[in-house]
C-alpha cells in the first residue's frame, strides 16, 4: 500500500528552498554526520528532531508519496518517490556552507517524480489549505510525517481546486506597498478611478481604529473604498469592507463602492460571491505580483 508522507519546506529560513526541491526534483532534510548525526548506529548529536526525521527517511520506499507544506497552512507540490540520497556519505547541500552551517544544509536528499498535472502548473502558485480541510496536530508539527487523516484523493481533489490556488509570495508583506501603488495610479485598478480630494474623508477612523487603505472617486464621481489583503478573499475581509462602506455612506450621506483586492486565486468559492453580492455589493479582484530587473548600463 502506497503511504503519503509529509515533509515541512522551511521557506521562511532558507527563501528559495521550495523552488531548489522543484528544480532539483527532491525534498530534503538537514543533520549532516559531521556534526555527529549518523544514520546508522548511535549518533553523537542530541537531537530527538533527528531521531525522527532519520526513523522516517528510513523508511520512505519507492512508490510512497510525498506532499510538500509550506508555512501558512500551504502545499507546494505532491511527488512520487523514485529514489533517496540519504546516507552519510551522500550529503548534498542545497544551502551551501556558510557562516554558522560549515556543512551546509538540506543534504539528505529523497529524488521524487513531481506530479504537474496535480495543482497549478506554474510552480510560484500554491495551494492554501482552506480551515475545513486540516490535518493533525502528530501530522502537521514534525518535520517528516505520514499523512493518515486524509487520503490521497482527498489531497488531489484539495489541490485541483482553483480557489484554493494562492501566489508563493502570499506571506511577503507588501499590502501597504499595493495600497500605495493604487493610490498613485488607480487608473490601472479601474479607469476613470481618481485619489479622492477631500483630505479628512480620506483619514477618517472607523469604530475599530482602522484607517481606510485607499479611498478613490470613480468617474461618475462616487467614493470608492478600496481594502487590500495579501491573502484570498474571506468573507471576513467582505463583512470589514462593507462596514467601511456603510460607515462612509452614513458619514458623507451618499452611495458608496467597496473593492477588495486580494492575491488569492481569481475563481472565488460560492459562499464568497454569495457574501459579495449582499447590499452594498463588494467588489472583488485579484492581483499578482510581478518585479523585472533591467541591467543597468553606464
Amino acid at each position: 500500500m502506497t503511504t503519503l508522507w509529509k515533509i515541512a519546506c522551511q521557506e521562511d529560513k532558507y527563501p528559495g528552498m521550495w523552488r531548489r526541491w522543484f528544480k532539483n526534483q527532491c525534498v530534503a532534510v538537514g543533520w549532516p554526520k559531521e556534526r555527529g548525526y549518523k544514520l546508522n548506529g548511535k549518533s553523537e548529536g542530541s537531537s530527538k528532531g533527528w531521531s525522527a526525521a532519520r526513523n522516517a527517511i528510513k523508511k520512505m520506499a519507492i512508490g510512497d508519496l510525498v506532499l510538500v507544506t509550506l508555512r501558512g497552512h500551504r502545499i507546494g507540490k505532491l511527488g512520487e518517490i523514485v529514489g533517496k540520497r540519504i546516507e552519510d556519505n551522500e550529503w548534498d547541500p542545497l544551502v551551501p556552507p556558510g557562516h554558522q552551517i560549515p556543512h551546509g544544509d538540506k543534504g539528505r536528499r529523497i529524488l521524487v517524480r513531481w506530479e504537474l498535472t496535480t495543482g497549478p502548473e506554474d510552480p510560484d502558485m500554491v495551494i492554501q489549505i482552506p480551515p475545513e480541510f486540516t490535518f493533525t496536530n502528530g501530522e502537521l508539527r514534525p518535520t517528516i510525517s505520514k499523512i493518515r487523516s486524509r487520503t490521497v484523493a482527498q489531497v488531489r481533489k484539495l489541490m485541483n481546486d482553483p480557489r484554493n490556488w494562492v501566489g508563493l509570495l502570499g506571506k511577503f508583506g507588501y499590502e501597504k506597498a499595493l495600497s500605495d501603488y493604487i493610490a498613485t495610479y488607480p487608473n490601472h485598478l479601474e479607469d476613470g478611478l481618481l485619489p479622492h480630494p477631500n483630505m479628512k474623508i480620506r483619514e477618517m477612523v472607523f469604530d475599530d481604529k482602522s484607517r481606510l487603505d485607499v479611498l478613490l472617486l470613480d468617474r461618475r464621481g462616487i467614493p470608492v473604498i478600496v481594502e487590500c489583503k495579501q491573502h484570498a478573499a474571506s468573507i471576513k475581509h467582505i463583512n470589514q469592507l462593507r462596514q467601511y462602506v456603510l460607515k462612509l455612506q452614513e458619514q458623507i450621506e451618499q452611495k458608496a463602492r467597496g473593492i477588495l483586492v486580494h492575491s488569492g486565486a481569481q475563481k472565488l468559492a460560492t459562499d464568497i460571491i454569495r457574501a459579495a453580492k449582499k447590499r452594498p455589493k463588494i467588489e472583488i479582484v485579484c492581483y499578482r505580483l510581478r518585479v523585472e530587473f533591467t541591467r543597468s548600463t553606464t
